[in-house]
């Protein structure tokens, strides 16, 4: 059974309540800011941050693609197998992910960051592939990964400008906002509105507030308290 968390978090110092809120399942036909503002603008009050999964934001952007439809190349073939396994999740090692990484970041890319992955293992160092290939390629969940059942044959890329979609939140809801990707093993925030501070954020989902996605919390709340 999962150990239940607790909704506040001290970071330096400062006590947040994270609050998620439960949505409909989200789909392509969905507008993101639209979606959250049908759920969160009577929650929401001055002050707030309103977080919502790079996941959710990915697929009212079209960019959950199904298996059928993407076309392994032979370099997709010949390298996820040699991406490390983790027993945190599947990432790139998954022919349909990176193809989509290929097909994101671009091919001279992926086969730079492989290179440069393999010297930096020999040297002792790890993830020299995501530094190298970029937040894309980082950001791609493979097929199975999805909570949503209707999802799980998809992979899903990461979204395409977080920025503004947090500042489109933020400027509906007079908050401030931010595009986050945060699962059981850490968090990193991919677009915030202005004056919202990014490190803050991150720290302060760090346990992953939201669950993994079944819940169906793609959105949350976080309030100083």
């Amino acid at each position: 059974m999962a150990r239940e968390k607790s909704p506040t978090i001290t970071v330096d110092g400062a006590s947040y309540l994270r609050i998620p809120i439960r949505t409909r399942i989200v789909t392509p036909q969905d507008d993101i800011v639209e979606v959250v503002q049908e759920y969160a603008s009577g929650v929401v009050q001055a002050g707030d941050i309103v977080f919502v999964s790079e996941k959710v934001v990915a697929i009212t952007q079209g960019r959950a693609v199904p298996t059928s439809q993407i076309r392994v190349s032979p370099l997709a073939k010949l390298l996820w197998p040699r991406v490390r396994q983790v027993n945190y999740g599947i990432g790139l090692r998954n022919p349909y992910s990176m193809q989509c990484a290929i097909d994101e970041c671009g091919a001279s890319r992926i086969i730079l960051a492989a290179i440069v992955s393999v010297v930096g293992k020999a040297l002792g160092r790890s993830g020299d592939f995501y530094r190298v290939a970029g937040v894309q390629a980082a950001a791609i969940d493979a097929p199975g990964t999805a909570g949503i059942e209707q999802f799980r044959d998809c992979v899903i890329k990461g979204p395409k400008d977080p920025d503004d979609v947090a500042e489109r939140i933020a400027s509906k809801l007079k908050c401030g906002a931010a595009v986050v990707d945060v699962n059981d093993i850490g968090s990193a925030v991919l677009g915030v509105s202005s004056g919202v501070n990014a490190e803050q954020v991150r720290r302060a989902l760090t346990d992953n507030p939201l669950g993994q996605g079944a819940e169906q919390t793609p959105v949350g709340i976080l309030r100083k308290s």
